[in-house]
């Protein structure tokens, strides 16, 4: 079984990620996937550099810069979106190769990226926007105003909740999150009741 999961950053994914993981699922990070190949992909490089002049130096993506275009800029996201999606997608391609019994794609993009078509089950993950804009602040140690950019430059919660087929709301309360983590597995029989 392949699931997709997906949500704004800063939802809170890795809960429900880490479960996969305990039971025994591979799973494939595509924001992970694509820091990667932004190391060992030169002609990925290339052709962000081909679209936004200067975002490259020595070799290097300088992301901060690259981000305080994109997230200004829907329609820049969406040329960077376009350069991105299919590098990632073959790379998920070759790593589910191998046909894991389980397996979790986790991807802000997983429709745009046409990685939803892959998975068994899709399912949102969705959290208020302060909660989190402080997990932004905390977890990169960036501004408030740079995490609300972030936050703003994608969909809302409602997009990715009508997307898929499930969605688990996470308030900040890890706890009662992880529990309905738990009860979603359950409900799609990855977990014993």
């Amino acid at each position: 079984m392949i699931i997709g999961i997906t949500g704004g950053t800063g939802c809170g994914k890795t809960t429900l990620l880490n479960l996969i993981r305990e039971n025994g699922g591979l799973v494939l990070d595509c924001d992970a996937i694509y820091h990667q190949l932004l190391k060992t992909d030169t002609s990925l490089l290339n052709a962000i550099e081909g679209r936004f002049p200067g975002t490259v130096e020595d070799g290097m993506l300088q992301r901060k810069k690259l981000g305080g275009i994109v997230f200004a800029d829907p329609h820049a996201l969406e040329d960077l979106n376009a350069i991105t999606h299919k590098a990632v997608k073959d790379e998920v391609l070759r790593r589910l190769e191998s046909k894991p019994r389980l397996a979790a794609i986790d991807a802000i993009a997983l429709h745009e990226g046409g990685l939803a078509e892959l998975c068994d089950v899709t399912v949102a993950i969705t959290a208020p926007t302060e909660e989190r804009v402080k997990r932004l602040m905390k977890r990169e140690g960036i501004l408030e105003s740079y995490a609300r950019k972030r936050i703003e430059a994608q969909h809302e919660n409602q997009w990715f909740a009508e997307k898929c087929g499930w969605t688990l709301e996470n308030d900040g309360q890890l706890d009662a999150f992880a529990t309905k983590c738990v009860a979603f597995l359950r409900n799609i029989g990855i977990m014993e009741a």
